[in-house]
């Protein structure tokens, strides 16, 4: 969903909300005593981990659901990585990054896979722009370069010669309908049968695959199964939901449900991460500001930087359960004319931030999250509700009277808001200035030329004795050439800058240069002039919304409407309150119109929404989405035309074509008031759905047979094991030959409470059969034991409402938060100061602990009584510091709110008593004299009440962090395995006694 800095605004709003995922480290099993992984070690083989083992996140998850198109586009085009060569590669990365996930979350019941299918038309106007930018973004890329090689090559700077010519991957293909996307189906479907046959973590799971050519994006795919399942009278209201996506809609969507355990797993986002030059290969700047490489040895190749650069990436999880915490303590609205009810009160609270930005509609111009919408809209709302007589919206219906008072309210802030906003960026452009004219000073006091030989400064006291001036006159004259010639050098430098900044100005302005002027300033410039040339280049805002009568100019500028024309803004004002009422329904009931659209490029202002109680929110029936290659046509680029059948893209280039026009070379992007072309508005001309059917209607009969099989609407499929409940009845559709349109009703009782209906599918592999590989290098499958079947959800009556509410016996888990949490902190953050100050980042759903630490004077103690390095056996072994701090560190962290020990007694105790059970387990050890494995020393120790085996494989880790590896009695850096690595007998038997003073010990 398009809610810019929403995620940003939410994390640091609400920080509890997010954890760290715990993975399993690489080439163990969780059976082992190999522990588990805090995530920045990534395991090399996911596939060959038993996820039949128990979560390491201390929670057992039910149903797993993947937004495919979040995984597709980073392993087809990554950003923080080398691209893959090819399709295949692209094909196993996404394997990868499912086993990855998969082996994370461990789902028990349902593994979901939706491919975004067509969309409505509502988010194909969002698609278009998208497609359209990033064909002309390709484009200008391809310019620039060819541009500035040239620049630079008659310069004189060395670049490496240019990558050969390959198949450039157009991202745009990654839409339904195209033989890319036909291809990767083929492919998951190899990929769940491989899976299926051959992983024990798979083997009692059902696999839904939803591919493109099932109509309707992934994510609302997902929560259409996940509303059908919750209507039905057996559905588990517990379910473990957990869904993977990078989308901030993903959040409004999980709330939606009301479902108590929703949790989403995405990637860590880390802005801004280093990307090596386009033209030289280096690391360290941008393409514009490149100056050539080092020209390599004759001989050698020239490699530049090596681009796998960075971490993997790692998971989070974001507990909507926790964020309801956080929004129960927000939305608390006392002494209500009316019954409080806290799910209303969060779908109103989903439903406002659609006002700052979504997919389908431009957001307020008066509201930008950075700005603290969301916080403005939540006051408002906590003040009009008591006006309003009942909450704003109802099981995905608006209320439009009650919207109406709450944009009167924000109307009636709106000049303000602008002029706030502009003195916010005046101030940060005066910051910026000023920055920029001290960096310069700083830089300008720096000498121009300096002296080289015997008059070179050196600095004090770096002379030792003076020598006699030789040839002082040569010296002298040699010094005055050097320093002329640097000014001169400076002095071209600055008019060529001069010149370019000049003729870059008129070029803008439309004025053509005077070939009898000198388009650079006087050489002789006055200090003052120079702010002209730190200023950055501004577009020119003709709206200025700060200034009185922005309203006219506003309209006048976006829409084209003389001032006059009042009706109009009240039109667009109904037309936007439509969309929210398309918008909420969509989030809560399912498509209700494939066909409606908002009509604009731009949003209306909060005060023009003026008698919209009167907007009928209803939407025309029984409509049906395009078919793929409608679509197609409907957001491709002329670009982009090798993925449509050919007849269909001559339409795109041919001049005399009657939807010509619906592929423009090249459109205006409005930046509308921002810095940046991404943040802009496409001029795009909306696309007429009758003259497109109507121009592609005798086009039918040219497509092949395999462009038709790509064009019809299909059905999810329904992968299960033998072994399963419900594969026996699966089974019977193909051994007792079933019509092949036969619909049969599943039991929810042998398929884990899920319920549908099933039908035969072609892609069905016969038992013991084999299934071709489509990827190469990856071997073909034989003695299949997995039957696919086509599912289709259960169908409701038209005017059926899912009800948007708890399920009579849902119960939230534990609360998380704690009263300090729930504090609103100075910066904007909550509890923890907001990611701030103490505020640590957490790992697994375990149960909410405080950690404790030892301070500085506590460490030095602990140095003191203990041998950090000892004695050397066979090389290597772990110190008694390390084993202590390790062990200490988890039993602060899993010390239980039960255990009241004196905190001083506590520590010594848990010390003494581990020396004896090492002491213990040495004198019985047969493994070489004078040692003891490490793994055995964790294994092996049981102390009853505090140590228990959840917490072996954490002290394990702990032991491992702290330890110090010595080699001829200097520290390296620990190679090997944690199985040979020794511990020394006399460390074992030092008498080990101290106090540690603790900085916080809390239940």
């Amino acid at each position: 969903m398009g809610v810019p800095a929403f995620f940003r605004w939410l994390t640091k709003k609400y920080p509890s909300v997010i954890i760290d995922c715990i993975e399993s480290r690489s080439g163990t099993t969780d059976g082992g005593g190999g522990g588990v992984d805090d995530g920045v070690g990534v395991r090399q083989n996911a596939a060959a981990l038993d996820s039949s083992q128990p979560n390491p996140n201390q929670v057992e998850f039910d149903n797993l659901y993947l937004d495919m198109n979040g995984i597709i586009h980073p392993c087809t085009h990554p950003e923080d990585k080398p691209a893959p060569k090819d399709e295949d590669e692209m094909m196993v990365a996404i394997f990868e990054c499912i086993d990855r996930l998969f082996h994370i979350v461990r789902p028990r019941k349902v593994l979901y896979m939706a491919i975004d299918g067509v969309a409505p038309r509502a988010k194909m106007n969002q698609q278009r722009s998208r497609r359209f930018r990033a064909s002309k973004e390709a484009g200008e890329k391809v310019e620039t370069l060819a541009r500035l090689r040239a620049e630079l090559e008659e310069a004189g700077a060395y670049l490496p010669p240019e990558k050969p010519k390959e198949s450039h991957f157009d991202s745009n293909c990654i839409t339904p309908g195209t033989p890319f996307m036909d291809r990767l189906s083929q492919c998951l479907q190899y990929y769940i049968h491989d899976r299926l046959n051959h992983n024990p973590g798979w083997r009692n799971i059902k696999v839904i695959l939803s591919d493109a050519n099932v109509p309707g994006e992934g994510e609302h795919k997902i929560m259409d199964f996940i509303r059908r399942q919750r209507a039905q009278p057996d559905h588990d209201p517990n379910t473990q939901h957990v869904l993977c996506g990078a989308d901030a809609d993903l959040i409004m969507l999980g709330l939606a449900t009301h479902e108590p355990n929703f949790t989403i797993i995405r990637e860590e986002f880390k802005p801004n991460q280093p990307r090596p030059c386009d033209l030289c290969r280096q690391m360290g700047h941008n393409m514009v500001d490149c100056t050539g490489a080092a020209k390599p040895i004759a001989g050698s190749e020239y490699l530049g930087e090596d681009p796998s650069f960075g971490e993997e990436v790692k998971f989070i999880f974001v507990r909507l359960s926790v964020l309801r915490e956080y929004l129960r303590r927000d939305l608390a609205m006392p002494n209500l004319p009316f019954p409080y009810d806290f799910e209303r009160a969060v779908d109103d609270w989903v439903f406002m931030c659609f006002f700052v930005g979504n997919d389908f509609l431009p957001h307020l111009p008066s509201l930008e999250i950075r700005e603290g919408a969301i916080d403005r809209l939540v006051r408002l709302y906590k003040d009009v509700v008591y006006k309003t007589g009942g909450f704003i919206t109802d099981s995905g219906i608006v209320n439009p009277s009650r919207v109406q008072m709450i944009m009167q309210d924000l109307g009636q802030m709106e000049d303000r808001i602008f002029k706030d906003r502009q003195q916010r960026e005046e101030r940060f452009k005066q910051i910026n200035k000023s920055k920029r004219r001290r960096e310069k000073l700083e830089s300008d006091a720096a000498p121009k030329f300096i002296p080289g030989g015997q008059f070179a400064p050196v600095a004090l006291g770096g002379r030792q004795e003076l020598d006699p001036v030789r040839n002082a006159k040569s010296e002298a004259y040699n010094m005055r050439v050097a320093g002329l010639q640097s000014q001169a050098a400076d002095e071209r430098n600055t008019n060529n800058q001069d010149a370019a900044r000049a003729l870059k100005a008129m070029l803008k302005s439309g004025e053509a240069p005077n070939p009898g002027c000198s388009a650079g300033p006087s050489r002789k410039r006055k200090y003052g002039n120079n702010d002209e040339e730190e200023e950055e280049e501004e577009t020119p805002d003709e709206v200025r919304l700060y200034e009185d009568g922005f309203k006219d100019r506003y309209y006048e500028s976006k829409f084209g409407v003389l001032p006059t024309e009042q009706s109009f803004r009240h039109k667009v004002a109904a037309e936007y309150t439509l969309g929210l009422c398309w918008v909420l329904r969509y989030y809560y009931q399912g498509c209700a119109s494939w066909k409606w659209y908002f009509p604009y490029h731009y949003a209306p202002f909060a005060s023009d929404f003026v008698d919209i109680s009167g907007v009928a929110n209803e939407f025309e029936n029984d409509t049906v989405p395009f078919q793929p290659l409608q679509q197609l046509m409907s957001v491709f680029p002329a670009a982009s035309r090798s993925h449509v059948p050919k007849p269909w893209g001559e339409l795109m280039i041919d001049p005399e074509c009657p939807i010509i026009d619906f592929y423009p070379e090249d459109f205006k992007i409005d930046l509308n008031g921002k810095k940046y072309a991404w943040q802009g508005v496409a001029l795009l001309p909306f696309v007429d759905e009758r003259r497109l059917k109507l121009a592609l209607e005798p086009l039918y009969l040219s497509l092949t047979n395999e462009e038709k099989r790509r064009n019809v609407r299909g059905d999810d499929r329904l992968y299960v094991r033998e072994g399963h409940s419900g594969f026996k009845l699966l089974r019977a559709i193909y051994d007792d030959k079933f019509e092949t349109d036969l619909e049969i009703q599943i039991d929810g009782k042998i398929f884990q409470g899920m319920r549908g209906k099933v039908l035969h599918s072609t892609c069905n592999v016969e038992l013991e059969g084999d299934f071709s590989s489509p990827v190469a290098n990856l071997r073909s499958l034989s003695g299949n034991r997995v039957v696919c079947v086509r599912y289709r959800d259960l169908t409701f009556p038209a005017d059926f409402l899912f009800p948007a509410k708890r399920l009579p016996e849902a119960k939230d888990p534990p609360n998380v938060l704690r009263p300090e949490d729930l504090i609103e902190r100075h910066g904007g953050g909550r509890g923890r100061g907001g990611m701030r100050g103490n505020w640590k980042p957490r790992m697994g759903f375990n149960e909410r602990r405080d950690a404790a630490s030892l301070d500085p004077a506590g460490h030095r103690m602990l140095g003191h009584h203990v041998n950090r390095y000892g004695s050397v056996i066979k090389g290597h072994y772990i110190t008694t510091e390390a084993i202590i701090s390790g062990i200490v560190e988890v039993m602060m962290v899993t010390a239980g709110p039960d255990m009241m020990v004196l905190m001083e007694g506590i520590i010594e105790v848990v010390v003494t008593t581990i020396i004896m059970v090492v002491a213990g387990v040495f004198a019985t050890s047969t493994e070489t004299p004078g040692t003891i494995p490490t793994d055995k020393l964790v294994t092996e120790i049981s102390i009853k009440g505090i140590i228990t085996e959840q917490t072996i494989g954490e002290i394990e880790m702990k032991i491992i962090n702290h330890a110090e590896v010595v080699t001829n009695n200097r520290p390296t850096e620990a190679t090997g395995s944690f199985s040979r690595t020794i511990l020394c007998k006399e460390n074992v038997e030092l008498q080990i006694k101290y106090q540690a003073r603790w900085m916080e010990f809390k239940n």
